[in-house]
């Protein structure tokens, strides 16, 4: 499959001065950490109800799709019978997330991509079959529905061949206290250089996902120009 364009956010982030003095002590940085609030997971039935909104419109015969913009990339947990570079439109990738258990603590969260409105987004669509699907859709409710951060949403997916199709996709809730809105770089160097969750860094997340969507032909260059800046 051919390369795509990169992925296409509103605006860059602005260059931010460096985060350490002439004598190389570490600055501190007044945005972070951030002032989130108390947090708790969601529970079973919670998830149970938010999957089963989901996926209301769904008749359990069709095949389903999942686009996939971040970890899902590198680490997709369920066992598709399709992977094809795809591409939705009226939104983008971007660090929007704070993490407060998988790639941060509450004390230092890290931060996790999400999708944002504005711009398009380039990634992989993966086939889930019908059969069997349930058990695969609950685990990965469980694992990027936690806190109900994001908002799942089927979004036009434009696949590499020319299909389109309908995909489900984990859109970033900007009514939530997780949301990062536009982050300084002076932030951005202090949570890749310090936050790290139950599956690790931010910035090891960060930097698999990079090298991920490069390995698979459709690298993100203004994440990785973040880290080249940031990391």
């Amino acid at each position: 499959m051919n390369a795509r364009p990169d992925d296409d956010p509103p605006l860059p982030a602005g260059s931010e001065a460096g985060t350490s003095d002439a004598a190389g002590r570490p600055r501190t940085c007044p945005d972070y950490p951030p002032q989130l609030g108390n947090a708790r997971l969601l529970s079973e039935e919670e998830l149970r109800v938010s999957l089963a909104r989901a996926i209301g419109h769904w008749n359990g015969r069709d095949d389903l799709w999942i686009f996939g913009y971040g970890s899902l990339i590198w680490n997709p947990g369920l066992p598709t019978v399709e992977s094809v570079h795809a591409r939705v439109h009226g939104y983008h990738r971007g660090l929007y997330l704070w993490s407060r258990v998988n790639r941060g603590t509450p004390e230092q969260p890290g931060l996790v991509l999400a999708l944002d409105r504005g711009g398009s987004c380039t990634g992989i669509a993966f086939r889930l079959a019908a059969e069997g699907a349930m058990p695969h859709l609950e685990a990965l409710w469980r694992r990027e529905m936690p806190m109900g951060s994001y908002r799942p949403a089927w979004l036009s997916c434009v696949l590499d061949d020319g299909r389109r199709v309908p995909a489900l996709a984990f859109v970033m809730r900007r009514d939530v206290p997780t949301y990062t809105g536009k982050l300084a770089d002076d932030t951005l160097r202090t949570v890749l250089g310090c936050a790290c969750g139950r599956y690790g860094t931010t910035l090891d997340y960060v930097k698999r996902t990079t090298d991920a969507l490069r390995a698979n032909g459709i690298p993100d260059r203004m994440l990785e120009k973040l880290l080249e800046r940031c990391g």
